[in-house]
């Protein structure tokens, strides 16, 4: 398989998105700004040269759109395979390439979202397990943070206490995302519609910085959906699955 870095200097002209073929959709577009602008943050987009079919996003965890406490780390933002593509190695193959140049660049380990079930859009625990990560840290929403040290006396990750505890105070559903995947940017005003139209008490708040995202009342800022303070679930959704959601 041929890999292919996507920087500013080629990404007008790469595909990137997972599931949309075509860069003029506004997903591609979010996703292709989101990218760009974190360059120069030290993100690392690698990708198969078939379309979006396999690629790792990994960036320095002090850039890290996520509340942890892991300095010296790189945070792998997502791992990803389609499922035509998947058993043939190709998961390792990115995952040794970011490894390498996290050693290269002097890291003291990875990092990673998990769960101890598998869960959407996270990446799968029995694999981690299997490449030797291990936890570190579990937020009381089951979310879990993995991490591969390179090193015996590493520090180990944690989550900052924002995270660890994921609560809110407002009343109704909040949903907290970024433009980090792609999907958000079509699905999210296609949720925001749909609780207007149902009369549903909906509020979006999509974190549009470092910071913002480091201080998440969340462990996953990419989607995180609340419900009376509770945190229900990082799974995005459309209109049917939000309404049946709401219907339980």
């Amino acid at each position: 398989m041929e890999y292919i870095r996507v920087t500013g200097q080629n990404i007008e002209n790469e595909h990137i998105c997972c599931a949309i073929s075509n860069n003029s959709d506004i997903q591609v577009l979010s996703k292709k700004t989101w990218l760009s602008d974190r360059f120069n943050d030290g993100l690392v987009f690698l990708k198969s040269a078939e379309r979006g079919k396999c690629f790792i996003e990994y960036i320095p965890a002090e850039n890290a759109w996520i509340p942890i406490k892991a300095q010296g780390y790189m945070y792998i933002d997502c791992l990803w395979v389609s499922g035509s593509f998947k058993g043939h190695g190709y998961s390792n193959d990115l995952l040794s390439e970011c490894i390498r140049d996290s050693k290269e660049k002097g890291k003291k380990g990875l990092c990673i979202l998990s769960s101890a079930k598998k869960k959407p859009f996270l990446s799968d625990p029995k694999y981690l397990e299997y490449k030797g990560f291990s936890v570190c840290d579990t937020a009381d929403n089951g979310i879990q943070l993995w991490y591969l040290p390179f090193f015996a006396d590493a520090v180990v990750p944690e989550f900052k206490d924002c995270a660890k505890h994921p609560h809110i105070d407002d009343k109704g559903y909040v949903l907290y995302y970024t433009s980090q995947c792609p999907f958000n940017a079509k699905y999210v005003p296609v949720v925001e519609n749909t609780a207007k139209e149902n009369g549903i008490q909906f509020k979006a708040i999509h974190i549009t910085s470092k910071e913002q995202a480091q201080n998440a009342p969340t462990p996953v800022t990419t989607y995180s959906l609340f419900l009376d303070g509770v945190w229900l679930t990082n799974e995005q959704m459309n209109d049917k699955r939000f309404l049946k959601l709401i219907s339980k």
